[in-house]
């Protein structure tokens, strides 16, 4: 069986490994293990990596789009709050847990983990 694409098991917050499996049982919190085909998600680690993302793009989309509306029609501050309080929630949470799902997918197919020192033997010591 092929693994089925990171971004359809993103967009579906689908099991990277099967793509049936539910990957979360709250808005951001995993499940311990695909319902489906088992596969444990202890290895996951999207850290803050899918927040980092979305508030870089977020931020350009919101600043450029409040700057183009203050020199267009310079509006009143309270009219500013109104327009960007839910765009910035709009373009804050509902693309993070299709991102977190991304990133998870990733991981999963590029088998990304930890790294680890490896310890290795000194060199011999040359004889005299």
């Amino acid at each position: 069986m092929t693994e089925p694409s990171p971004i359809k098991t993103a967009l579906t917050c689908r099991c990277p490994a099967c793509g049936e499996g539910k990957l979360f049982q709250g808005f951001l919190t995993l499940r311990p293990r695909c319902d489906k085909c088992g596969l444990d998600y202890n290895f996951i680690d999207s850290g803050d990596g899918p927040a980092v993302f979305i508030i870089l793009a977020a931020g350009f989309i919101v600043v450029f789009a409040a700057l183009i509306v203050e020199f267009t029609y310079q509006p009143p501050f309270w009219l500013h709050a109104v327009l960007w309080l839910p765009l910035i929630l709009a373009v804050t949470l509902l693309p993070l847990r299709p991102t977190k799902a991304l990133l998870i997918a990733l991981q999963h197919r590029h088998k990304a983990a930890e790294g680890k020192l490896e310890m290795r033997d000194p060199a011999p010591d040359k004889a005299p």
